[in-house]
């Protein structure tokens, strides 16, 4: 049997199944992932992808930021307590913050296009790629997937979309760090006490800091859940195209200005 394995032994490849997720390249939108990348450090990144780079700017992020006061400054701001929110900053964190900031936008934005070349080669070229891993851990294989099923689990709990659609690595870190936040957000703590109708003790016991990350991570983990759903889709539609192609379509077979000639 014909052995499709990723193996160097083409120059480019579209994707890449493996027991731990699919990665593929695909056309992107660079505005769209710079946009990710403001919005939260390593997001652009991990949509493209690019993992460990990913992870490095996410970890930079929440550290630089709380210790910069980053998020109570801005807390302060939209409060209209903007002096207060001067004293808040610490700027022996801020001047690191700021740059790397600057730079995960930019590097997103540039590796996006640069993507995109690469995609257009890759895809001219033709060449077949894995779609099926058995391991000792886990087993992983192209199939489509409903888009708003992956949608409603990220909803639920960021993290179980991705599981859904088998992207184990970005799971595992999207729910690792979705329980660090819940954790020093006191937000569980919070919605326990609305319910009962404490809504000053509710106020009281949450850290804002914390609780601003929150919905960039879970509208990110909403937007990565969906649109790698829709990219795992057209991949598995390519690759059964190309096998039905290969083994069942006659040699002779031919389309002519809109007509198929046998």
């Amino acid at each position: 049997m014909e052995n499709y394995t990723n193996q160097n032994t083409a120059r480019r490849y579209l994707a890449h199944v493996s027991i731990f997720g699919t990665t593929q390249i695909h056309l992107r939108n660079p505005y769209i992932i710079a946009w990710w990348s403001a919005a939260f450090p390593g997001f652009g990144h991990m949509l493209l992808s690019k993992y460990l780079r990913g992870y490095f700017l996410f970890i930079w992020e929440v550290v630089i930021n709380i210790k910069a006061h980053v998020n109570h400054a801005m807390i302060l701001s939209f409060q209209g307590n903007t002096e207060l929110a001067k004293e808040v900053l610490d700027t022996r964190w801020l001047l690191m913050y700021i740059p790397v900031y600057l730079f995960g936008i930019w590097d997103s934005y540039r590796t996006t296009i640069d993507m995109n070349r690469v995609y257009e080669l890759a895809n001219n070229e033709g060449h077949r790629y894995n779609s099926y891993a058995l391991g000792a851990l886990e087993i992983n294989y192209l199939d489509k997937r409903k888009p708003l099923l992956a949608v409603m689990w990220s909803m639920f709990i960021p993290g179980l979309g991705q599981l859904y659609i088998h992207r184990i690595l970005t799971a595992f870190f999207i729910i690792f760090w979705l329980v660090v936040f819940f954790y020093f957000s006191h937000i569980q703590e919070a919605i326990s006490l609305l319910f009962l109708g404490k809504i000053k003790e509710a106020t009281a016991v949450i850290k804002p800091e914390w609780l601003l990350f929150i919905p960039s991570h879970y509208g990110f983990s909403i937007f990565d859940a969906y649109i790698h759903t829709v990219e795992n889709n057209k991949l598995f539609e390519k690759d059964l195209r190309s096998f039905l192609k290969e083994n069942y379509q006659s040699k002779k077979f031919r389309i002519l200005k809109g007509q198929k000639v046998q």
